[in-house]
């Protein structure tokens, strides 16, 4: 009997989901304390593991939305453009701010935080949603500045 050569496809359907977070009127995300304020009971579900979250901004810095994109281990995430920027361009975003957290409450970033900071932006420009920042969450006990986040912006990388 001849083998099956007929090939199948899987389609998928994109599903927007809208979860009422709070309302705030006046948020924006235009500097990294307010992001860290916005963002920071993100984290709260799975504390002793790395998350990435993008927050999706309109024209003028208001979050349109925020989306978990990778939920790692203690230590680390896969980050790649592809998963960070999906959300965005589903929400029609202007631009986005990456955030993760560092479960260990020393927020300072790593060589890879640095590496993949380097390759989201990139990515961003190629597809013009620019990436304004990447914070990462730590605690402030655990932060040597005292602040309990980090911005490659403030530190002139983004």
């Amino acid at each position: 009997m001849p083998a099956d050569t007929t090939a199948s496809m899987k389609i998928y359907l994109i599903d927007v989901k809208y979860s009422f977070i709070r309302e705030d009127p006046a948020a924006t995300c235009s500097n990294a304390p307010a992001v860290a304020a916005y963002i920071r009971d993100a984290f709260a579900d799975h504390p002793e593991q790395e998350q990435l979250w993008v927050i999706s901004l309109d024209r003028k810095n208001h979050p349109k939305g925020r989306t978990l994109v990778t939920l790692g281990t203690a230590t680390g995430s896969l980050i790649h453009p592809r998963e960070v920027f999906r959300p965005a361009i589903v929400a029609g975003a202007c631009s986005i701010i990456v955030c993760h957290n560092h479960p260990s409450g020393d927020p300072a970033p790593s060589r890879a935080d640095i590496e993949v900071t380097r390759r989201l932006r990139e990515a961003g420009n190629a597809i013009d949603i620019e990436m304004i920042d990447h914070v990462i969450i730590g605690d402030k006990t655990g932060d040597p500045t005292g602040r309990g986040y980090y911005s490659f912006r403030e530190a002139g990388l983004c």
